[in-house]
């Protein structure tokens, strides 16, 4: 799955022959504040009290304007329904956007894929601002806010790096920042706010084998203690650097198994803060919790984290390792003085936790291959069914979602599953609704980038295919996107490579024709943890590759109302054996689906390409055909057995040079490595 996801109302093709909804109903779907009155459409929210009332709240707080981002308290990309303020301001429930208010006027601030939900969602309170940048957020405020003015924000809703970049864009302006104790639109927010659903236990993750959560907290302060800065103390604020530091899992947040905590782990003890009344006895006990001593798990109310910090703080002698990437500024501004406080961008539990044991990387390829017979299961009935002209989008999204339900351990999906085809997979992040799914046909590509969350794994695969005959373009363009996911995953580096230096293999063939993509080309993934688990990848911000990472590698490229192409595979990071070389490494591929063979353009491949694509079919048919066996599917097995077939080495060509772009990638990523 992409790393930053796009909402499904973008779409832009509503008229494109085959789509469920016409053209008129979409029109008259969007607001039209022009008109007097104006128009709204039946999806619009009124706003109109819950502004009132906020402004109520701003007039005796004595601020000019109030922000509200579309985050928690611990920065996560996906959020709590209780937790989702701008939707309730605005009624535009995209995930990303930042609201505004002053005494007069009301603004969003969202990126082109939202543009349409927006208009969508919001009714005319709401001024639509084109933009996402704090600048342009920032030249607004001046031109709205009096000279003296105080701009008010939650602290516990900011990152550190934005409450920068808010003040130095305000700073010359004679306008400030106001930090607020207090949420005001929970002031608001009151009887229809989500809770915390009662019988939402916090539990420990049934059959997955782990190191022991004591022998994780000693490594942790192992490091602590080698660190030359000398912290005392380690705070964590993403909720899963609780959840993997003590072996727990939750279900406060939809598609994730994280629970609302912060941890504050000293070098003699453990502060949990967290909602204690959903702590069962068994938990007190595995936590130790009766006792104080340092490997005791002191729990502490979550409401009281800063207060709780505060008092840490005061004591002499005392340093505090933050992570900045996922520290609120609420926290972070009370560690004072500035001699009290150590950052790096990723706490030492992210880092830590990117590397996965023996026990962690078994497992992980075990959850893998049984999502595979999931996947498997949805290609081969849409092969039978999509012909017959009954299917749609949202039915493969539901079946890919049942065929995993039925596999062992599965929890759920991993996320909102991607299913596209024709135009729509064109928008990149595009999921159904019922207002734009679409039936599928043989004339068109499909996209399906889904994944499963299993008490062993966290996995996550696209596949891309078509069902009739596809034209010459998405042939050459399918192809030179699977020469992007190989030239990736067989590539061999130096340990402490950078994914960034090497991101370009995935793009290369895709640039000798003039294509690209416009999203990111991989993301950690966990064990059952978040889809997307920083800070492994392959963007500029990701840390460097070691052995026992697990990335997704997924090229892609999308035509602009015509069809998307995505092939997403995860991969874990493993030993090179090379001829001279010691401390190189390499990618393995655990996703174990094969390619739609009727897109692959041989011609394009090089031999070397060839070989790598028949050796990973061989593989698939290793551990993928007993699976399919033991469950008794045997017809997915012969299925996979067609799909897997060689291919000849015989017609391949070295158009999409792979030898001369390896080295020149390596010596790249030898220059600019930075470890």
């Amino acid at each position: 799955m992409l790393a930053y996801r796009w909402m499904t109302a973008v779409l832009l093709v509503a008229a494109t022959p085959g789509n469920i909804r016409g053209a008129a109903s979409f029109q008259a779907t969007e607001r039209n504040c022009s008109l007097s009155p104006p128009y709204l459409p039946s999806t619009a929210v009124n706003t109109s009290l819950r502004l009132q009332e906020l402004r109520e709240h701003m007039l005796s707080s004595n601020i000019s304007a109030y922000i509200i981002p579309a985050t928690d308290a611990h920065l996560s990309e996906y959020i709590a329904p209780r937790d989702a303020r701008m939707a309730f301001m605005t009624g535009f429930t995209g995930s990303a956007g930042t609201a505004v208010v002053t005494p007069i006027k009301a603004a969003l601030w969202t990126d082109s894929r939202y543009w349409v939900q927006a208009q969508r969602q919001m009714d005319c309170n709401w001024e639509l601002q084109k933009d996402v940048s704090i600048r342009s957020i920032s030249e607004w405020l001046i031109s709205e806010v009096p000279h003296g003015g105080q701009i008010g924000f939650d602290p516990f809703l900011f990152s550190i790096k934005t409450q920068e970049e808010y003040s130095m864009s305000l700073e010359l302006s004679n306008r400030s920042l106001k930090s607020m104790p207090g949420n005001l639109v929970d002031q608001v927010w009151k009887e229809e706010r989500p809770s915390i659903p009662p019988d939402s236990l916090i539990r420990l993750p049934d059959r997955v084998i782990q190191r022991p959560w004591q022998m994780k907290v000693e490594q942790i302060r192992s490091q602590m203690k080698e660190n030359p800065y000398e912290p005392t103390a380690l705070l964590l604020s993403a909720l899963d650097e609780t959840a993997w530091l003590l072996n727990m899992r939750g279900n406060d947040i939809p598609y994730n198994p994280f629970f609302y905590s912060y941890t504050l782990l000293t070098l003699d003890e453990i502060w949990l803060f967290v909602h204690t009344h959903r702590l069962t006895e068994e938990l007190r006990v595995y936590l130790n919790a009766s006792c104080s001593g340092s490997l005791c798990v002191q729990l502490r109310s979550y409401d009281s984290v800063l207060d709780g910090l505060k008092k840490y703080v005061s004591q002499p002698g005392v340093k505090v390792w933050i992570g900045t990437e996922y520290t609120n500024y609420a926290l972070y501004e009370v560690i004072k003085p500035e001699d009290k406080l150590m950052s790096s961008s990723y706490s030492p539990v992210l880092t830590t936790k990117a590397v996965k044991d023996d026990t962690e990387q078994r497992i992980l390829r075990d959850a893998h291959v049984r999502d595979a017979v999931a996947v498997i299961q949805l290609l081969m009935w849409l092969e039978k069914a999509v012909p017959a002209g009954n299917e749609t989008e949202l039915s493969a999204s539901h079946y890919v979602n049942h065929c995993r339900s039925k596999q062992k351990d599965n929890m759920g999906p991993s996320f909102e599953t991607i299913s596209a085809s024709g135009p729509n997979a064109a928008l990149a992040h595009y999921s159904p609704t019922e207002e734009t799914n679409r039936k599928l046909t043989v004339d068109e590509m499909y996209l399906v980038d889904s994944g499963g969350q299993y008490l062993d794994g966290t996995t996550d695969i696209t596949r891309t295919v078509h069902w009739g005959t596809p034209t010459a373009m998405q042939k050459e363009a399918f192809t030179r996107v699977l020469v992007g996911n190989i030239e990736i995953s067989r590539t061999i580096f130096p340990s402490g490579t950078r994914g960034v230096n090497m991101e370009m293999l995935g793009r290369r063939a895709l640039w000798e024709v003039g294509l690209n993509y416009g999203h990111g080309t991989g993301h950690g993934v966990g064990n059952y943890f978040g889809v997307h688990e920083w800070p492994v990848g392959f963007q500029g911000n990701n840390i460097p590759f070691r052995e026992g990472m697990f990335t997704s590698i997924e090229p892609g490229y999308y035509k602009e109302n015509n069809f998307g192409i995505r092939i997403e595979d995860v991969a874990v990071v493993v030993p090179a054996h090379t001829k001279y070389g010691h401390n190189y490494l390499t990618f393995d591929t655990v996703s174990l689906v094969p390619y739609d063979r009727k897109l692959i353009d041989t011609s394009l491949l090089s031999s070397v390409q060839v070989q790598w694509l028949n050796k990973h079919y061989e593989t698939i048919r290793r551990l993928l055909g007993p699976e399919l066996d033991r469950q008794g599917l045997h017809e997915e097995s012969q299925w996979l057995l067609r799909h897997t077939e060689p291919f000849s080495e015989y017609g391949s060509s070295s158009s999409v040079c792979s030898s001369s772009l390896t080295l020149v990638t390596l010596a790249v990523a030898v220059i600019f490595n930075v470890v």
